[in-house]
């Protein structure tokens, strides 16, 4: 299963921690762990272009882990475009949960 933990601050969005695996089909196959990422991924790299910003990432070498956290001290307007941005991948991986819960989970810290 595919453990996705959102952290907040004040109700906004400072980190995500994803781990695991959807094992929802043979390897290569798998459409909850494809979808998972190419979500997640989507919005590391829009935050990083669109807000030029370089989050911290810690990924995991053979996959089946992400963890992505802003910086601490950016501006308030870069910091609103980029939590709105995470907000649209927590969105995108809440409809992935409603269809597929028995492979991916959300909690929010």
């Amino acid at each position: 299963m595919i453990k996705v933990s959102i952290y907040r601050n004040n109700e906004s969005i400072d980190a995500f921690e994803l781990s695991g695996h959807a094992e929802s089909g043979p390897h290569g196959h798998d459409l909850v762990c494809a979808g998972v990422s190419a979500v997640s991924f989507g919005a590391v790299n829009a935050v990083i272009k669109l807000c030029e910003i370089e989050p911290m990432i810690d990924q995991g070498g053979e996959g089946g882990y992400l963890r992505v956290e802003l910086p601490s001290n950016l501006e308030q307007a870069i910091r609103d475009k980029a939590e709105l941005l995470l907000e649209g991948m927590l969105v995108s991986l809440e409809t992935i949960e409603r269809d597929y819960g028995q492979y991916i989970s959300i909690s929010e810290k």
